[in-house]
């Protein structure tokens, strides 16, 4: 069924009458407002007197057990992090070389043109010609995804969670599965590629879905401070709706990992660093201002959007990350508010490979064994359109490059 024959709206006018009928929702949101009016204003604040905002760790903490718990916590509370210098600056600048000659010697820029449309995510976004690129099998990615430093971060992230839940353990903290995902390559000057702020992992199905309304529960009965984000129960039980770049793996946290130096004015990420700020957007949503067949212009099959115009109150909290270098890494629950700079005002490229923690579960081992077929032929990730780039692009991955790690990580051993 495609985007157009689906209507979404007797699901939500159903799931709509349900939450107002069984709860408070306009005392339930006024609280809540209050309460992300505070945080929002406090990273206002700290952003002013030029604080960073973004909890930073560096990779030796991580591999020597040193993070503090303070540091714990405030990941939890901003629900993202900077873990700097998980690979090496050399390291990262060879493979930003060698994916740059991977495009160009397969000529990707010519193919890219005859492939226009296959991929509409982001149709309600302002977004014109991203120069995010569809490939998923160059051996930069292959080697920065199965590298033991990346998998200890992610070990790491993942104990974030409290994985435990009514049917056992919801999913392995120290096994993840690859999650193949595209690159960014950002021209300086480019205009082209801002995103508006969005959440991804689930539109209108954070309301309608059981999964969806268990794990969110608290916050739709207005208790907001029983609300945890971090409870990993129900988490790998959503089913989203399908669709090219709708992610079908749980993701304890999204992420990626720098090419090049980027930070602000160079159109790169920005976050809205409160991890419960999702309270605010479910709640909004549910409002006597929000005709009942809608929930805040929510559609299937494309990114949650967030906006001025209804989400005003914490929109000001929206922050570019601090400055990155090559080789580090940047985290952020899948909750988390996050965009893309509307201006690339720097003098070089920003560039990036898109590089998630997505445990071990029965829904990513599912994923993951169906993206090995994909990654042996050299086709698009199955999550993400089928555009097909590197079948026959000379130099991708193939079953040789990868480590035991690696294998273990696609489902192969």
């Amino acid at each position: 069924m495609s985007d157009s024959e689906f209507n979404p709206a007797p699901f939500i006018l159903e799931t709509k009458k349900a939450l107002k009928d069984n709860n408070n929702v306009a005392d339930h949101f006024s609280k809540c407002r209050d309460a992300m009016l505070a945080a929002a204003q406090n990273i206002v604040d700290l952003r002013e007197k030029n604080q960073s905002v973004v909890p930073e760790l560096s990779f030796s903490q991580i591999e020597q057990n040193a993070v503090s718990s303070k540091d714990i916590e405030q990941i939890r509370q901003r629900g993202c992090a900077i873990v700097r210098r998980v690979f090496s600056r050399s390291q990262a600048e060879d493979w930003n070389d060698e994916l740059g000659q991977y495009l160009d010697v397969n000529q990707y820029y010519d193919k890219a043109k005859e492939k226009a449309g296959l991929d509409n995510y982001f149709g309600d976004l302002k977004d014109a010609k991203p120069q995010i690129f569809g490939v998923y099998w160059s051996r930069p990615q292959v080697m920065a995804r199965q590298a033991e430093s990346m998998a200890l971060t992610k070990r790491f992230l993942n104990r974030l969670w409290d994985i435990n839940a009514p049917a056992g353990p919801e999913f392995d903290p120290d096994l993840d599965y690859s999650y193949a995902d595209r690159t960014r390559r950002r021209a300086p000057g480019d205009t082209t590629l801002g995103l508006s702020p969005h959440m991804d992992a689930g539109s209108y199905e954070r309301w309608v879905d059981p999964a969806f309304q268990q794990i969110y529960k608290p916050i739709f009965q207005g208790k907001l401070d029983d609300y945890n984000p971090w409870r990993a129960a129900y988490r790998t039980q959503t089913r989203e709706y399908a669709s090219p770049a709708v992610s079908s793996m749980f993701r304890t946290f999204q992420g990626w990992t720098a090419l090049t130096e980027q930070g602000p004015n160079d159109g790169t990420l920005q976050l809205l660093p409160i991890a419960k700020a999702i309270g605010y957007v479910l709640l909004r949503a549910l409002q006597d201002d929000i005709p009942d067949d809608e929930l805040c212009l929510a559609s299937p099959g494309r990114a949650l959007g967030v906006n001025e115009q209804w989400h005003g109150d914490i929109y000001q909290a929206l922050t570019t990350i601090q400055t990155v270098e090559p080789g580090d890494t940047v985290w952020w629950h899948p909750d988390v508010i996050h965009a893309v700079g509307n201006e690339h005002n720097g003098d070089n490229y920003a560039s990036v490979i898109y590089i998630g923690a997505s445990p071990a579960c029965t829904k990513n081992e599912a994923y993951a064994q169906r993206q090995a077929a994909h990654f042996k032929e050299g086709r698009s990730a199955p999550d993400f359109a089928p555009e097909d780039y590197e079948v026959d692009f000379n130099g991708r991955a193939t079953m040789d490059d990868l480590t035991d790690l690696g294998k273990r990580q696609m489902a192969m051993a």
